[in-house]
């Protein structure tokens, strides 16, 4: 394995996302056996995803998909190409993608959660909320599932006085995570509790000034009480 190779996985390692991609971006793939030039790929996309360049990262992660030479390899460009979909709003191509893992006998709490988030994209809510329960009962305390079905319950007005439970428990084990902010800032406003919804809606674009679903929230909760 070339050196730079070998420094680009390392300051991936270290989340140095930037520096690795630099790195990554030096090394003439031609110069690399089969192989190697698979790791290459497959870092570069993972790079591009850390850094938000989703068009890059699907064209690199797609051609891992396609060569197959490693079932660890796949599965996990799978679940990135899944999460890509999600965040730009191609719901059904990111069920494609866990569809596909779910098939291959592989389950796990992140596969279901996107699963749950695409399904919940299509308004396909009852879906969405099964299988965020089905996370919950392993896993208790997983924030982004408390998170999800919380949301949904109140969104929908299915259960808002559960919802805002659970969105309360989901923002006690990560109360820095912005989006979950938002949605029990979203509770409160259906709850009726302007106040702390404003307080709630400030503190989640603190933290993520860009999110302009957090910012359209709070316009439809607080109006001219911004």
């Amino acid at each position: 394995m070339e050196r730079s190779l070998r420094e680009g996985i390392r300051l991936f390692c270290l989340k140095r996302w930037d520096m690795a991609l630099a790195e990554f971006l030096h090394i003439n793939s031609r110069e690399l056996p089969p192989r190697e030039t698979v790791d290459l790929t497959y870092y570069l996309g993972l790079c591009y995803t850390k850094l938000g360049c989703f068009d890059d990262a699907l064209a690199h992660l797609e051609q891992v998909v396609s060569e197959g030479t490693s079932p660890f390899r796949v599965r996990q460009c799978r679940i990135t190409l899944a999460y890509i979909y999600t965040m730009t709003k191609r719901a059904e191509m990111a069920e494609f993608e866990i569809d596909k893992i779910l098939k291959s006998g592989y389950e796990s709490a992140t596969v279901y959660a996107i699963m749950a988030y695409a399904l919940w994209s299509q308004k396909k809510y009852n879906r969405a909320i099964e299988l965020y329960r089905k996370i919950l009962s392993v896993d208790i305390n997983n924030a982004t599932a408390l998170n999800g079905l919380g949301y949904i319950l109140i969104d929908t007005g299915t259960d808002i006085e559960h919802g805002l439970k659970l969105c309360k428990k989901a923002v006690a084990y990560k109360p820095n995570n912005a989006a979950y902010l938002d949605s029990l800032a979203w509770a409160c406003f259906k709850k009726g509790e302007a106040n702390e919804a404003k307080t709630l809606f400030r503190r989640a674009l603190e933290l993520a000034p860009k999110q302009t679903e957090i910012r359209i929230h709070q316009r439809i909760a607080l109006g001219d009480n911004l």
